[in-house]
């Protein structure tokens, strides 16, 4: 017992970083209505930061001054806070405040591409790899419980605790807090009473990049000072503050301090000699599975009763228009696509593979996002489990095509049922949290394994074969000079890509496609209608984790192994920001996201012809994101049509039935739920 209470002290250092973070959260959702997933993000800028001032440079976005040595630990640390406050004040200046009127989704959305821009700020200026942070508070330990405990461990907890406490008493007895309550209940009668909803929002989001950057700089030197650790520490953070309802500072910190009691209590048991082990290595991931079935839980739990500011507000979603003409758009594409495969040199023929293969990625979220409104941050951990499938039964049990692919989807598909069985309690954004848990539970324990995982080294994949056949990149072809990928290989990827297309397409038109649209612009409407919202929502996540397999199949016989790297959580993010960029809602945009990913035919003119940093991408991804959310929900493939700038006036109404015209949702909702009803 004195070992286990010794373990629950030591997770006390990452649980502050989770209550800070938590209450960081809610300060941002009490302001601005909005969940801010960068949160992480603003927390390993402010680290970042106070370690660039502790080596005597300044870190702005493109603008490192040298400061002519290092400054001290105080000065350092106010600067970088300060910073951080700044960092927060723009976010709400530029990004939140032309959000007020958006869809929750699209407020979510947004946060993603916060969270890629600075994620690759830091990345163009320190690299990829960890550093080692510079330390704050006094060091040294305490004996108890048979062990030694770090003061600092206690030092942070202590000021997590306080932190909650003084938020708690600011918001509940000053004019301030006592103000930004009244605007998150009901934003209309705080503008009658005088209020000013758009400065509390930006005064509660620039308090919360302040304390994000502070947590970060006071419990980095407890961790690896890298782009993703801080970053994904967001996913226990953001189950600490479902728990607190998203308004409670208290529960939130102690909710925090729970999660990280909860992760070291974990690593105590791998410890033991009775817990599995995975070829005699501890078990990876396992804290990451259980901060998701927290987040499980507290959403199945908490369900409806979870607040949603602005949900009496039916806020447009970028238009889903039907297509007009399929056969005849799909027969000249695939015909360009075939003569390019036979005739463009290796590297572009990888590039556009990668993008025929990227194209079906950015399909699962017009599905997903486009046609229901929802949104999956764990696309790429779908398309791994299904590799992973495909490796796994080729090397153990010699299976090929066709039942090592049909495996894999089926894999990925019954994965994406799993995940998404909360639908029936909570909404997209929500959702969305869990599947980012998700995401991460399954590429840290499941990717990770070296028993049934790719390992750190990833699992390989057999070529396919049809008798005696190699339809894999490294297969023979009377054209394409013998380099892979296969010209062979690419046909096959085109035709796939061509099928993929033409079956959402006619999903659109679809009956279902219809119902889709209806729960989409209005849950409420849709119910009434005589819809089920839940089955709606949970065949849609089926249907886009299906495609996600198909993705996961190909991209396992495309690189032939199975590699974490190519199916993490980044992947997934800027997937997300270039489908938004191309149009989430139709196949247009995807082709034009798919041309955009990293590997894809611009990649790589990018990267080879034009000798430009793929690092950039992630720049690209991020700011693109952002802009396309805030000035152009509709992405490039929807410009030209009148959709609206958000939260600055209504849309014009649309004209087709589906409500899905330039009105987008909420104009169109009862002839929407009318259609789809007949």
């Amino acid at each position: 017992m004195d070992q286990v209470i010794l373990f629950i002290l030591l997770g006390l250092g990452p649980g502050a970083l989770y209550a800070g973070l938590a209450q960081s959260l809610v300060l941002t959702h009490r302001g601005a209505g909005i969940i801010n997933v960068s949160a992480g993000a603003m927390a390993m800028w402010g680290a970042y930061t106070f370690y660039g001032l502790r080596e005597g440079h300044l870190l702005l976005p493109f603008f490192y001054p040298d400061l002519g040595g290092p400054l001290g630990v105080a000065p350092a640390f106010v600067v970088a806070v300060l910073l951080s406050a700044l960092l927060g004040a723009l976010i709400d200046v530029a990004v939140f405040a032309w959000l007020r009127g958006s869809a929750p989704l699209a407020k979510l959305v947004a946060s993603v591409g916060l969270l890629l821009t600075v994620q690759a700020v830091i990345v163009l200026r320190f690299g990829g790899t960890g550093q080692t942070a510079p330390p704050v508070l006094a060091g040294g330990g305490i004996h108890m419980f048979g062990g030694t405990v770090p003061a600092v461990r206690l030092e942070v907890m202590a000021i997590a605790v306080v932190i909650g406490v003084a938020l708690t008493a600011a918001y509940r007895y000053t004019r301030f807090g006592l103000a930004t309550r009244a605007a998150q209940e009901d934003e209309a009668e705080a503008v009658m009473s005088g209020l000013s909803p758009r400065g509390l929002s930006l005064l509660n989001t620039t308090f919360a990049g302040a304390l994000a950057g502070a947590v970060g700089i006071l419990v980095a030197p407890m961790t690896q000072l890298d782009p993703t650790t801080l970053a994904l520490a967001v996913v226990p953070a953001l189950g600490a503050a479902l728990i607190a309802r998203f308004t409670s500072f208290t529960v939130a910190a102690l909710a925090g301090l729970g999660m990280g009691a909860l992760q070291s209590v974990a690593l105590y048991l791998q410890t033991l000699s009775w817990f599995p082990t995975s070829k005699g290595l501890p078990m990876p991931g396992l804290p990451d599975v259980l901060f998701f079935i927290v987040i499980a839980a507290a959403l199945m739990w908490r369900g409806n009763s979870l607040p949603g500011r602005g949900g009496h507000i039916e806020p447009r979603l970028p238009p889903a228009p039907a297509p007009r003409r399929i056969a005849r758009p799909t027969a000249i594409l695939v015909a360009i696509g075939a003569v390019a495969l036979l005739v463009l040199p290796f590297d572009l023929r990888q590039g556009f593979v990668n993008t025929l293969i990227a194209v079906i990625a950015c399909l699962s979220l017009v599905v997903l996002t486009g046609y229901v409104g929802q949104v999956s941050l764990a696309q790429f951990a779908f398309a791994g489990l299904s590799g992973l499938v495909v490796s796994k039964l080729g090397i153990h049990l010699g299976l090929g095509l066709p039942w090592a692919p049909l495996l894999g989807i089926a894999a990925a598909a019954l994965f994406g049922l799993v995940d998404v069985l909360p639908a029936m309690r909570v909404r997209g954004v929500h959702l969305a949290i869990l599947t980012l848990a998700a995401a991460v539970a399954l590429q840290n324990f499941g990717f990770h394994n070296p028993s049934w995982g790719a390992g750190g080294l990833g699992s390989p994949v057999s070529s396919p074969v049809v008798f005696g056949v190699n339809l894999g990149p490294s297969g023979s072809f009377p054209l394409g000079g013998g380099h892979p990928p296969s010209p062979l290989f690419g046909l096959i990827c085109l035709a796939v890509t061509a099928l993929m297309c033409v079956a959402v397409a006619n999903l659109r038109r679809s009956g279902l496609g219809q119902r889709m649209l209806a729960v989409r612009s209005s849950e409420r409407a849709a119910a009434a209608a005589g819809i089920s919202v839940p089955g709606i929502k949970v065949t849609a996540f089926v249907i886009s984790a299906f495609i996600m397999g198909v993705v996961g199949v190909l991209t396992a016989y495309n690189f032939g192994s199975v590699d974490p790297a190519n199916f993490g959580i980044v992947n997934t993010l800027v997937l997300i920001a270039l489908a938004y960029l191309g149009g989430i809602s139709v196949i247009k945009g995807a082709l034009i996201g798919g041309m955009l990913m990293s590997g894809g035919v611009a990649a790589t003119i990018m990267e080879d012809y034009i000798g430009l940093p793929a690092d950039y991408l992630l720049l690209f991804a991020g700011v693109s994101l952002v802009l396309t959310v805030t000035t152009t929900p509709g992405g490039i493939a929807l410009a030209h049509r009148r959709t609206g700038a958000p939260g600055h006036g209504p849309a014009p109404t649309g004209s087709d039935p589906g409500g899905t015209g330039t009105g987008g949702p909420g104009t169109g909702t009862a002839a929407t739920v009318a259609e789809a009803a007949r």
